[in-house]
């Protein structure tokens, strides 16, 4: 399973309005330094998360982008399927019917079961949990041992 620049980097965009909810509004400019991406790229993906609830905009001077929910409301399912699509690549899985085989091939039934593992891990995690991991690793990396 190959996952797109689009969902990682836009997972990467989302952690960054989660890392400074609640401190007004992030400028794209200020996350593409931070993140080491493209501004403009930044820009084609939160116009695809604003557009799916996800994102608000702030024009303006002091303006930026915010998550439209608290980042403990947020699943990762829902970012990566706003950026990414369903996660159900087969077609007999999106449109019933479209195969003669669909009700005796076991082939179907561990894709099945594959997107629903992949359903469960990234529902289960928040946006909130990502940024609590990021945290945690951030203070690891910069903890000083004297010996």
């Amino acid at each position: 399973m190959r996952i797109s620049t689009k969902a990682r980097y836009g997972t990467r965009v989302m952690l960054e309005l989660a890392l400074s909810y609640g401190q007004g509004p992030v400028r794209v400019r200020d996350i593409a330094k931070r993140q080491g991406l493209s501004a403009k790229y930044i820009e084609q993906l939160v116009a695809g998360l604003k557009g799916a609830g996800l994102v608000t905009a702030v024009r303006g001077v002091h303006g930026g982008y915010s998550l439209a929910r608290p980042p403990g409301r947020i699943r990762l399912l829902e970012v990566f399927e706003r950026l990414e699509g369903s996660l159900s690549q087969l077609e007999c899985h999106n449109c019933p019917g479209s195969c003669s085989r669909e009700k005796a091939c076991v082939a179907r039934d561990v894709w099945a079961e594959v997107r629903r593992a992949v359903s469960g891990v990234l529902g289960a995690i928040t946006l909130e949990d990502l940024a609590a991991r990021a945290k945690l690793q951030a203070r690891a990396a910069s903890a000083m041992y004297y010996i």
